[in-house]
């Protein structure tokens, strides 16, 4: 059974910076590779599904964007943490795009790509687009980190968190997520 673990970037992985661009300012959360490396050991592939509405803002390009994500990689495999894929949505909220979140798209499209079984993987984010991303594509679960947006996100839709698991960060998810494969 393929299972993966489909993560937000900025905000979930990485500290949220205002349209993210340059590779020197991505700043990994303490303990976010520990907490991957343990789901990576579980047999969890671990899949990045990012909006980058800046670049079609017309903030920045996709190869900043690229830069960016190849920081992350290098950042988090100091860890022994790979990335199977990371999925970019560079469309602004207001243009047409298959798969910027809450659209599930990337995560069919890595169904298809690495024969996931979506019903036993898990979206994490720290936005509800993140959540929203995930139950539309039937996904055992969805949380929530506390960190990024998550805090704030979860002061205002309290309604819409009752299908959602809160956590801090990514230590307390890896905790939740193992803990829920072992009941």
């Amino acid at each position: 059974m393929n299972r993966a673990v489909f993560l937000d970037r900025d905000g979930t992985l990485i500290v949220e910076k205002n349209y993210l661009h340059r590779p020197e300012d991505v700043e990994v959360f303490p303990g976010a590779g520990a907490a991957l490396k343990r789901l990576a050991d579980a047999g969890f592939k671990l899949i990045i599904v990012t909006n980058q509405s800046g670049i079609g803002r017309g903030y920045f390009t996709l190869a900043d964007a690229e830069r960016v994500n190849d920081r992350v990689s290098r950042e988090f495999a100091r860890d022994g943490v790979h990335f199977e894929k990371t999925y970019i949505a560079p469309e602004a909220p207001d243009q047409p795009s298959r798969g910027r979140k809450p659209s599930p798209q990337f995560l069919f499209d890595a169904r298809d790509e690495f024969a996931l079984n979506l019903a036993e993987s898990f979206m994490v984010g720290d936005k509800l687009i993140d959540l929203e991303c995930g139950w539309n594509a039937g996904v055992k679960k969805s949380l929530l980190v506390r960190t990024g947006y998550g805090a704030e996100v979860e002061k205002k839709s309290a309604a819409e968190l009752s299908r959602a698991v809160v956590v801090d960060g990514l230590s307390q998810m890896a905790d939740w997520i193992l803990q829920s494969c072992n009941d």
